[in-house]
């Protein structure tokens, strides 16, 4: 019985509506629903104590109620004390309820409750907690039992909740029980684990798993599945690239010496500044790749304030100069504004026209932006993801750039070769990070990519320095910002929420814009954040980079694409809400000068671990590859890489950071099925990566 060819339906509950929503998880047949696999699991097997709780703990717990009242502090909510027999309280507060739950809930009841402990005003709580009411004559601190075996939280989406995904999980197993799942692996990969019982043991972990190893992601039933699934991510990218590989792309080589210098050449003859040897490098990878006749793939890495852009102008360059367009695609507006002006500067006293496309224009300046992309008049069109809409025409685009690739995905960054020359040729590809990616993404989720390094930073560029400071000392960092601005210097001061928020306690960019402009009066402070019209964004930044404003307040809308050399100075509030690399991009804002620049990370006390990690990272180093590892280790490929926002390389159980050892494993498994069992290709990749799995040939 081939369990991808059943299809959802024929599972007991499942009927129309439900198979609608299994549908948007990428669910179709009973296959998919044993690949759906958890996110992770909470433990329920055993009730701890209430004096053995700790902050951040998704724990199962008991007491008896000693009060429960509505309390009415700024919002209504329901407060419950629950007591064990040694006297430790908990306490429960619900901002939902209804009479029902407020009279089970009454005092002297007997509560066995589930969820995160947080730490409350006078003693630990948890918001929102299953609960269920226990019979009075059993003692819930010593004779409750837990659970059976641990509960997986499952990847769900709108109308769709656990226990719901649960019973049709439970429904695939019982299926699973009398049928197999193919083996699409060799047969020499044998760690002692069948696939089915790797899905039967991670589906349903019994009580006597080696919990810790399988939370771990160490078990030997995690460790066949995770294996399987990078060989299926490592087929798809190099299906990619071979697909791609075998296409033609235009010869692009520089001008034949003529006694008239190349655009290129009269492009960098017009900087005010040399470039750097690893630019150089880079270039002539580029020039290099475009003289092949395929189609370029190649992933420029380099640190905030490495020239990244200088290069792509300089590969642009080449492709003008050759009779081609180029099309610069950035995931913002903010960004895109950036490069159209660093594009402009260099490329329109050379006589080159640029062109200028976003989601947001009105109807005659996209018309006309659109006409002058078609007749071939914008040699080079800047813009963001409105580049790839359907109705974008190019006359003969030769070469894509790409940047902040990571935040796009595999997909969407390689639907711009749709556009390419007519005669069959596709156009080269120039991708581009200011975040550096470690090598041990690089060698999966990149692997359909090239990678060049700039690894130097211009000369007289100043290292910045950090320091991290409590929120307590607040009034001192604004006075520092007051010296700075006496000194004519610029500073940021970046925030992390534009309202305040009950949920998070971090500052709002609105009240810190108040709360400076009481403090420095003197000083020209302006605000810039993601829900203001691209046009005042536009005009808050320009009066920054023109010092007619001292003081930019911003959420982290500036995390990319600023570039104003007079900053020295900036401000980080909440940083113990960001990532490390998030962290390190917001901080090379300033430092672009040649005066020397700090970076001050205003945190809340109390810090977790992790965060204390993440700050004590940014303080010792400034080199962006060591930050990237760090944050990798720390938060896990999808985030690092932005794919819970992009939908590229989610992984489904593997962790490249954990699981980093079998790499060399996975690369020989996958050059022995290309080799000897091609036949294993789609199946492998449509099982792990289904509706994302390479179209090939139209990708």
């Amino acid at each position: 019985m081939d369990l991808s060819s059943i299809a959802v339906t024929r599972l007991k509950g499942v009927g129309p509506k439900q198979a609608e929503k299994l549908k948007r998880l990428k669910i179709a047949s009973l296959q998919d629903v044993l690949f759906h696999l958890p996110l992770r699991y909470q433990d329920r097997t055993r009730v701890i104590a209430i004096g053995n709780l700790a902050t951040g703990l998704e724990a199962l717990t008991s007491g008896v109620v000693v009060s429960c009242e509505q309390l009415y502090r700024g919002r209504r909510s329901l407060q419950c004390i629950i007591e064990d027999r040694d006297g430790s309280q908990l306490s429960l507060r619900f901002f939902h309820f209804n009479q029902k739950q407020q009279q089970m809930l009454r005092v002297g009841s007997r509560v066995r409750c589930f969820g995160e402990v947080r730490r409350g005003p006078r003693q630990l709580e948890m918001v929102h907690p299953e609960f269920q009411i226990i019979a009075a004559n059993v003692d819930p601190s010593v004779a409750l039992e837990g659970e059976s075996s641990l509960t997986p939280i499952y990847p769900v989406t709108e109308g769709l909740h656990q226990l719901s995904m649960r019973k049709i999980t439970e429904a695939a197993l019982i299926n699973l029980k009398s049928a197999d799942v193919k083996e699409l692996l060799p047969d020499s990969v044998n760690n002692g684990v069948s696939l089915k019982q790797a899905l039967m043991t991670v589906h349903r972990p019994q009580a006597d798993v080696d919990l810790d190893a399988l939370l771990e992601g160490r078990h030997p039933a995690v460790q066949r599945l995770v294996l399987e699934e990078l060989v299926a991510h490592r087929l798809s990218v190099q299906q990619i690239r071979n697909d791609i590989k075998k296409q033609t792309a235009a010869v692009i080589e520089p001008g034949v010496a003529s006694g008239e210098a190349t655009l290129c050449e009269q492009l960098l003859a017009s900087l005010p500044f040399p470039l750097t040897g690893a630019q150089l490098r880079v270039i002539d990878d580029i020039k290099r790749d475009l003289a092949l006749g395929n189609p370029m793939l190649r992933l420029v890495q380099g640190d905030v304030g490495s020239g990244k852009t200088l290069v792509a102008a300089a590969a642009a360059a080449l492709a003008v100069d050759a009779g081609y367009q180029v099309a610069v695609m950035a995931p913002t507006e903010i960004l895109a504004e950036q490069h159209l002006l660093s594009f402009s500067n260099w490329f329109e006293p050379l006589g080159i026209k640029i062109g200028w496309l976003k989601g947001k224009l009105g109807a005659k300046q996209k018309r006309d932006a659109l006409e002058s992309i078609a007749l071939g008049q914008s040699r080079i069109a800047v813009g963001t993801h409105a580049l790839f809409q359907q109705d974008v025409l190019f006359e003969n685009l030769g070469l894509t750039i790409v940047d902040e690739q990571h935040r796009f995905g595999v997909h969407q960054r390689l639907s711009l070769r749709e556009k390419g020359v007519e005669g069959g040729l596709v156009p080269h590809q120039l991708t581009m990070t200011a975040t550096p990616i470690p090598r041990t993404l690089a060698m999966t989720a990149y692997a359909d990519l090239d990678c060049s390094i700039i690894d130097e930073l211009p000369p007289g560029r100043q290292a910045i320095t950090t320091v991290a400071i409590p929120n307590t000392r607040r009034l001192e960092i604004i006075e520092r910002v007051a010296a700075a601005i006496k000194e004519g210097r610029q500073v940021y001061w970046v925030c992390t929420l534009i309202e305040e928020s009950e949920t998070l306690q971090a500052n709002a960019a609105e009240d810190t814009l108040v709360e400076l402009t009481e403090h420095l009066p003197a000083a020209r402070v302006s605000l810039v954040h993601g829900r203001m019209h691209a046009s005042e964004k536009e005009q808050a930044m320009h009066l920054f980079k023109e010092h007619e404003t001292d003081l930019l307040v911003a959420t982290t809308v500036i995390e990319v694409g600023v570039d104003v050399p007079n900053a020295s100075l900036i401000i980080i509030e909440n940083a113990e809400r960001m990532g490390l690399s998030q962290l390190h991009q917001l901080r090379g804002r300033v430092g672009r000068g040649s005066a020397q620049s700090s970076c001050v990370l205003l945190y809340e006390t109390g810090l977790s671990q992790r965060a204390r990690d993440r700050i004590g990272t940014l303080r010792e180093t400034n080199d962006g590859f060591l930050i990237a590892e760090k944050d990798l280790e720390l938060r896990g490929a999808g985030e690092v890489l932005g794919t819970r926002q992009t939908g590229s390389a989610q992984f489904k159980i593997a962790d490249l950071m954990r699981d980093k050892k079998l790499l060399p494993q996975v690369k020989e498994i996958s050059d022995e099925i290309t080799l000897h069992y091609p036949q294993q290709i789609l199946p492998l990749i449509g099982r792990w990566l289904g509706d994302e799995s390479p179209e090939y040939g139209n990708v």
